[in-house]
């Protein structure tokens, strides 16, 4: 707001000065305090103007701490800085581009409205500038030949999407040249030029910008009017700058008018002044003086004629004609013209406000914390413009201010709710015309203490609850030994008006301490004590059922029993009701403040038997007994007996130990050796429950020892003697699974599988041998072992018939021959085919659009048979359906299904005469469609009936039922009422009456529901009883439209190498089916395209093209009304390297 000064009522303000080194004062983020002085007490203060454009000190800092944390797009802000008149300064601004899509978006501002790009021009320039390399947008604001007036607070603002950020910053302008005298006629021009012609002048002057003006020597009244008239155009703009004329160009247009009209004239022998000034309220005289006083005059404002009224008064005197304007507003500030006859003379009227001043100055306050305090003052003028500051800093009230101002006429309030100490201050008011000031003071209440807090002891688990009850409603701070209390889940703070509390559930042992309750803002502390107490426990959770503890003989036993109480009780250890003692025996008790120790230094057997323990307390006795059983490892088993050996295994036997140590026996562990080596290998991880074992994997031919040790709940027994040596040796088994692989006219080709046991000695290899039919001798096939378990006997005699037999052959001898069963006729013999149809293939197979095909069909057949396939008994077009043949199987494979695919398969499998055929059913199914229609045939209660027809298409499925869905007519959001329904027609009940519903049928087969649904085309209403309501009939709006480009393609220069795009924007309904073409040619399927389509926009995206991908790209969109097509051209440039 700003400040008032004191003024002759004809004297008009001259231009203020920058203010002094504002920057200092932003940084420090403080205001200097007003002192008071005899200015202040007279209800006036030294004389400053207000732009607007700056607020005051303290709001510019915020809004700089403001600016500092939100810094999310600026890497370098624009900085505050000083200039000289007539000399040039420049702003930058840089914004990183690395995240951003596009340019962001930036405004140069001036206080806090102003926007400076209406105002570039000659002595301001806006310019942009991108660095493509580091990818950094550089924005400056250069202003030229500065002018005093240009200073103040700027500020730039950059948005990006829903990103915002802003910086504010500070241009000093100094060396002024020279005052400017206090004349009317200039004080008029020094507003801002609204609807002037200005463009490119920094006219700052008009906004509300405070200043200190210095006290300024008076200079001779000087006519600025008769100054311009006379001086040549060149010397307008000094001399506006001397007299602090800003509104220069409002000033020269009122000049030409007014030379229009200064030429010689015949009817006026006086004419207007060229212009009138008048404070508001006052009154002002218009006289002309006639040639000739028969001639009628009228009197203009704003081209339209003045009739006489109370405010308008005209007076004839002689040949002088005058107009006297009472009570004059700011409204009345315009131009005004007369006429006489075809002649006219004009004259501009400025009003001036007068300043408001305060006649009821404000009083010092004393109030409490916590309440509401109201300050008053009284200004001249209703609804005057007041402003409110607290210790020099502008009051600015808001949504989550503590301040609030109201105004009643001419009477100004501040309303601080629930004061606190931090509102004390000096608190002022300024007008136009004068300020006042007066101090508040907040003091607190004295505080009672009305009950105080209580000692307590309490049983742990209990509750504890401390309260106490103050005369004041504060809040307040709980501590525990010196330290903050923290509310949780089982500790409450409770605050009800006067009341605290401090509550805490389910006390425990670390709850004990000193709590202390401290009120705010008071010295006071009401302090208490609490003691948790809790009866003894004996915790035995770790112990086994019937708390038996056991221990190794010789061992040391140190059993800990974990207890509980407060105060800690005292432990007593007793067996066979003899105490035993803490001391430093074998058997000893140890006590500690959580836990009791019985201490056994080396277990011994007699050591056995029950133990108790006793607690005690002042909160109560506990006690507990014991059972401590000491054992013992068991002994070793006698020699273990080797009963049976093979190739590489034996059974062995033996008998349990003597002694098991005072625990069952679990199981043995056994161990083997070879007889030459030290070394032990264990042949058992699990235990073995059993006497006997069977050991294998041993090596044949090497001689072995075995050995027993029996295990307990303590541990493993010493080994047991060694059994007598033994070796394992035998031969394989026989060779498995002969059979005739091939036969032709003079060869046999056999087959075999490796024997069963091979044995430890290993396959050295095979000997196939064979004898003619009617002779004993058999002929080895091979001279030399073979390690394959094929081989062809060669140079056979054609129809011979032979018998063969296969040895394996190893270290120890050849085994037990492998005989063929049936004598071999050595002649090819011709194989007819047979398919062997697989089990899923015997029915239907059904698969879904879009899956793949791939089904092999095994068969037989020699020599190499001849296939064939036909689909519906015509040939299959192996472009749709890829076929392949192997020696013993075909394959049919279809990469993505159809419906078209679906329908009988014929194999035929041919091998010299004989003919083996089979078929297989194929079904490709799909999603059904919608169905025909729905209708709603009857509407009673809340019930509605409906009916449909079954869809067009089933989808290659029968169909398996409908999904049934309602929806109010309000939201239109749908829910389903039926699922899997198999009717045409169905009721739907439990409507909700006075709705008015929709109702649609989705269809299902074994594939799914359909993608679409049919809904009624009529409504149904569930009426109220006794009330019928007749829907109106409306006519439906036809929305198909054939497709049409809303954005055509446009031709593009791609660089080889980078990825391009092609855009278009297309509507139509239906919505049309989106084709892109190269060369005429559909793009399908070919992975250096992507095309995408969303809300009507089509993109092409080919992925680094090369220049064979450049050519005429067309996009063709298709639907029920039409189809439409739109080209361009793509050239691909490479860029040279």
């Amino acid at each position: 707001m700003p400040e008032p000064t004191k003024k002759e009522e004809n004297e008009v303000p001259a231009p203020a000065p920058p203010p002094e080194e504002p920057s200092k004062e932003k940084e420090a983020g403080t205001t200097p305090a007003k002192e008071p002085s005899k200015e202040k007490e007279a209800g006036t203060t030294p004389a400053k103007e207000w732009s607007l454009g700056e607020s005051p000190v303290g709001e510019e800092q915020d809004k700089q701490n403001a600016n500092s944390q939100l810094s999310i797009l600026f890497v370098e802000k624009p900085q505050g800085g000083t200039v000289k008149v007539g000399e040039n300064i420049t702003f930058i601004a840089k914004v990183k581009a690395e995240d951003l899509l596009r340019k962001p978006t930036v405004k140069w501002f001036k206080g806090k409205w102003m926007d400076l790009a209406s105002k570039a021009g000659k002595h301001l320039q806006l310019k942009e500038t991108f660095e493509r390399h580091s990818r950094v947008y550089t924005f400056e604001m250069q202003i030229i030949k500065a002018k005093e007036n240009y200073a103040g607070n700027y500020r730039c603002e950059v948005t990006y999407k829903d990103k915002f950020d802003s910086c504010s910053f500070d241009l000093e302008v100094h060396e002024s040249t020279g005052t400017t005298p206090n004349i009317d006629i200039r004080s008029a021009f020094k507003r801002s030029g609204e609807g002037q012609d200005d463009a490119g002048e920094l006219d700052f002057s008009g906004l509300l910008k405070r200043r200190e003006v210095k006290q300024q020597e008076e200079e001779p009244e000087v006519d600025v009017w008769e100054l311009l008239k006379n001086a040549k155009p060149s010397e307008y703009e000094k001399i506006a700058f001397q007299y602090g004329i800003t509104d220069l160009r409002g000033m020269l247009k009122r000049l030409k008018r007014m030379r229009r009209v200064e030429k010689k004239s015949a009817a006026f022998a006086k004419i207007l002044d060229p212009a009138y000034q008048v404070d508001k309220g006052g009154r002002v005289r218009f006289m002309v003086e006639l040639a000739d006083p028969k001639l009628e005059v009228k009197w203009y404002k704003n081209g339209q004629e003045i009739r006489p009224s109370t405010k308008y008064i005209f007076e004839h005197k002689g040949c002088q004609r005058i107009l006297f304007i009472n009570n004059c507003q700011m409204t009345d500030d315009s131009e005004y013209y007369v006429t006489a006859g075809d002649e006219k003379c004009s004259t501009e009227l400025f009003v001036r406000e007068p300043p408001i001043m305060v006649t009821k100055q404000l009083e010092d306050t004393t109030a409490y914390c916590g309440e509401r305090v109201e300050l008053e003052c009284e200004v001249s003028e209703d609804d005057a413009n007041v402003k409110w500051f607290k210790n020099g800093e502008e009051i600015i009230p808001g949504p989550k201010s503590r301040y609030r101002i109201r105004v009643e006429g001419k009477k100004h309030f501040l309303i601080i709710e629930g004061a606190t100490k931090a509102d004390s201050a000096e608190y002022s008011v300024m007008t136009t015309g004068g300020q006042s000031s007066a101090k508040l003071t907040v003091d607190l209440k004295p505080l009672k203490i009305l009950t105080p807090l209580t000692d307590q002891t309490v049983n742990l688990g209990k509750e504890i609850c401390l309260k106490c009850e103050i005369s004041e409603n504060i809040t307040g701070k709980w501590t525990k030994n010196g330290l903050p209390v923290q509310e949780s889940d089982r500790l409450k703070v409770v605050h009800k008006g006067r009341i605290h509390k401090l509550v805490i559930a389910n006390a425990l042992i670390e709850d004990e301490g000193d709590y202390v309750f401290a009120p705010d803002a008071y010295n006071v502390t009401l302090p208490a004590k609490v003691r948790v107490i809790d009866p003894p426990k004996i915790i035995l959770d770790g112990l086994d059922a019937d708390n038996t503890v056991t221990v190794i003989a010789g061992n040391k036993l140190r059993l800990e029993i974990p207890i509980s109480g407060e105060p800690p009780p005292k432990a007593i250890w007793s067996r066979a009701d003899k105490a035993i003692m803490e001391g430093s025996g074998r058997i000893r008790a140890e006590s500690y403040p959580d836990s009791s120790t019985l201490v056994i230094d080396v277990a011994e057997r007699d050591d056995s038997g029950v133990y108790h323990i006793n607690l005690k307390n002042e909160a109560g006795e506990a006690h507990a007994s014991i059972k401590i059983k000491v054992v013992d490892l068991p002994d070793p088993p006698v020699a273990p007996t080797v009963t049976e050996v093979g190739d590489d295994w034996c059974i062995m036997k033996w008998e349990p130990p003597a002694y098991d140590g005072g625990s069952p026996i679990l199981g043995y562990f056994i161990e083997r050796k070879k007889k030459q080596s030290s070394r032990w290998m264990r042949l058992n991880f699990d235990l073995c429950k059993e006497t006997t074992f069977e050991p294998k994997k041993m090596i044949e031919g090497v001689a072995y020892e075995v050995r027993i040790f029996a295990v307990n709940a303590i541990g493993i027994s010493k080994p047991s003697m060694p059994s007598r040596p033994f070796v394992p040796l035998a031969v394989t088994s026989p060779p498995t699974l002969l059979a005739v692989d091939s036969v032709t006219d003079t060869t046999v080709t056999m087959k075999w599988r490796p024997p069963d046991q091979i044995g430890a000695a290993g396959l050295d290899g095979y000997v196939l041998e064979y004898c003619f039919e009617g002779s004993d001798n058999w002929l080895p096939a091979n001279k030399d072992l073979i390690d394959k378990t094929k081989f062809t006997i060669t140079d056979l005699p054609t129809d011979s018939k032979i018998f063969v037999r296969v040895k394996a052959i190893n270290a120890a001898g050849a085994s037990e021959p492998k005989y063929y069963s049936q004598p071999i006729l050595v002649k090819e013999i011709i194989e007819p085919p047979k398919i062997r149809i697989p089990r899923h293939l015997k029915q239907t197979y059904i698969r879904r659009v879009g899956e793949a095909v791939n089904l092999v069909i095994p068969f037989q057949g020699k020599p190499r048979p001849e296939l064939t396939w036909k689909k519906d008994g015509v040939e299959i077009d192996k472009n749709q359906i890829n076929i392949r043949n192997s020696e013993t199987d075909t394959i049919i494979f279809i990469r993505k299904a159809e419906r078209s695919h679906s329908g009988k398969y014929d194999l035929q499998v041919k091998v010299d005469k004989f003919v083996e055929t089979a078929s297989i059913d194929i079904q490709i199914v799909d999603r059904p469609g919608p169905p025909q229609s729905v209708k709603i045939e009857d509407v009673w209660g809340e019930n509605v009936a409906l009916t449909w027809t079954p869809p067009k298409d089933d989808g290659n499925a029968a169909i398996t039922g409908y999904t049934i869905q309602k929806a109010d007519k309000k939201s239109m959001e749908w829910f389903t009422v039926i699922e899997h329904y198999h009717r045409t027609n169905a009721t739907i009940t439990e409507l909700v009456i006075g709705n008015e519903y929709y109702f649609r049928v989705f269809s299902e087969n074994m594939c799914g529901l359909s993608e679409d649904a049919t809904m009624t085309k009529e409504s149904a209403v569930i009426a109220k009883d006794g009330k019928i309501y007749k829907n109106p009939v409306y006519e439906d709006f036809d929305f198909s439209e054939a497709p049409m480009f809303t954005q055509p393609l446009v031709n593009t220069y791609a660089i080889a190498g980078y990825n391009a795009t092609l855009n278009c924007s297309v509507r139509g309904n239906p919505k049309p089916k989106i084709t892109w073409m190269k060369n005429k040619v559909a793009i399908v399927d070919d992975p250096r395209y992507r095309m995408f389509s969303n809300q009507g926009v089509c993109t092409l995206e080919i992925r680094k093209p090369s220049p064979y991908d450049g050519g005429t790209y067309c996009c063709k969109a298709v639907n029920d009304l039409g189809t439409v097509e739109i080209e361009c051209k793509l050239e691909v440039k490479v860029v040279a390297q």
